[in-house]
């Protein structure tokens, strides 16, 4: 998780993801739990952001255009309830970049940067694949929301019962499955077509640093 509400998530170690309720990348996550107590109380909720990676990534998987890898990772992590924005790479930070800047430069010693995220023109380079999603507010809630009522009328909806003040908690696990399904997906598309073939190419190192 690299975000929770307004409260941006910062990465330490990925040793700490499988230690801590919030699957978040630091050791202290006691701010975090206050946060969710204050929205628990208030009966309110909020929204997060998901970073999933895949690493040592084998090149050439997916396809150019009708089975991108790039276009089955977003239908995949789209089909996740609450899920309302997807970003590989770069993602929307692409926009404030130049042509310089964002392409990924290649060297004997491997690629000098990943703003493509591991996929150019759909199909896998090799580098790791780097995925973010973002969740909504969950939508049941306790505390009063305008409606309408089947007449059309004015009313207001109150949600009883247990619910999750952050749904995006619970959505971690659930999208680091999604994309080793559909890299395994395209794995095993990968193998049926090509066999053993053997492009008798020198591997290129996924990164420079």
């Amino acid at each position: 998780m690299t975000q929770i509400g307004e409260l941006p998530i910062g990465f330490e170690s990925w040793e700490h993801v499988p230690h801590n309720p919030f699957f978040a990348p630091v050791a202290d996550v006691s701010r975090f739990e206050e946060y969710m107590e204050q929205l628990r109380k208030s009966g309110d909720s909020c929204g997060a952001a998901l970073r999933v990676n895949a690493s040592n990534m084998p090149v050439g998987l997916g396809q150019p255009l009708y089975d991108r890898l790039d276009a089955d990772i977003a239908y995949a992590m789209m089909g996740l309830n609450a899920v309302k924005a997807v970003e590989i790479g770069a993602g929307f930070d692409s926009v404030a970049q130049r042509g310089t800047t964002h392409g990924d430069s290649l060297s004997p010693e491997g690629f000098r940067s990943n703003n493509a995220g591991g996929i150019v023109g759909g199909i896998s380079t090799g580098q790791d694949l780097e995925v973010r999603i973002g969740i909504k507010p969950t939508s049941s809630i306790i505390t009063p929301r305008e409606s309408i009522d089947m007449h059309g009328q004015s009313t207001e909806v109150i949600t009883k019962g247990r619910h999750d003040p952050c749904v995006g908690i619970r959505a971690a696990p659930i999208a680091e499955a999604l994309l080793a399904l559909v890299v395994m997906d395209h794995a095993l598309r990968h193998r049926a077509q090509n066999a053993d073939v053997d492009s008798g190419l020198a591997p290129i190192p996924a990164s420079a640093t």
